[in-house]
């Protein structure tokens, strides 16, 4: 490889590391996966850790690869992921709208807005009679998905040019997290949730 090259797969390792690189947004990332990417697969493997990329909705991201049976595992670069009770069900939701959204022949992103994801956790939330702590609650889960990177917020100028209220992209990594085997038992866990509700607090 040249010297640009080298450099321009050391880029595109680091960003994998810091988290999900997409095609519309790391374009000279993306073409380099596409021209070098077996020196960047080569360089996880020899971690304990796949590049995993999806062309078709163009996104990658690195998963640890688990040892084989009697292997000593090596240390974790990939963080398993710890999310709350809100944060889950919040994320679930999400996936099954995207879902509904494709099934129904939606194009391009997939946009929600704050009233609507609002709406969307009211029925699971514990009843309350302060309203703002409810949508205290809303708000902060929606932050948690913002920071694991499932939510992009749409510029607060765009919000404003257009007199609409906040609205996040839901990012297609989601179909990554949640799968086919999780989305199949969508609606049992939708009851699990919907009967804890009296159970679960703030995520404070």
């Amino acid at each position: 490889m040249t010297t640009t090259d080298e450099h321009a797969v050391a880029t595109a390792i680091i960003k994998l590391m810091q988290g999900v690189v997409y095609r519309e947004t790391h374009e000279d990332v993306w073409r380099t996966l596409e021209r070098n990417s077996s020196a960047v697969r080569d360089h996880f493997s020899e971690i304990g850790v796949g590049v995993i990329v999806d062309d078709t909705e163009g996104y990658a991201f690195v998963k640890t690869i688990e040892p084989d049976e009697g292997e000593e595992p090596l240390p974790r670069l990939v963080k398993r992921r710890s999310l709350t009770y809100h944060v889950s069900l919040l994320l679930l939701l999400l996936r099954k709208r995207m879902a509904e959204f494709e099934a129904g022949g939606g194009e391009g992103k997939l946009v929600m807005e704050r009233e609507q994801i609002i709406e969307m956790l009211r029925v699971f939330l514990q009843e309350t009679t302060n309203e703002a702590r409810a949508i205290r609650q809303v708000d902060q889960t929606i932050s948690q998905a913002v920071k694991l990177g499932f939510l992009h917020p749409l510029s607060s100028a765009r919000t404003r040019a257009s007199n609409r209220t906040p609205a996040w992209e839901v990012r297609r990594i989601l179909k990554a997290y949640v799968d086919a085997e999780a989305m199949a038992g969508f609606s049992e866990r939708l009851a699990d949730y919907a009967r804890n509700t009296d159970g679960e607090g703030d995520d404070d």
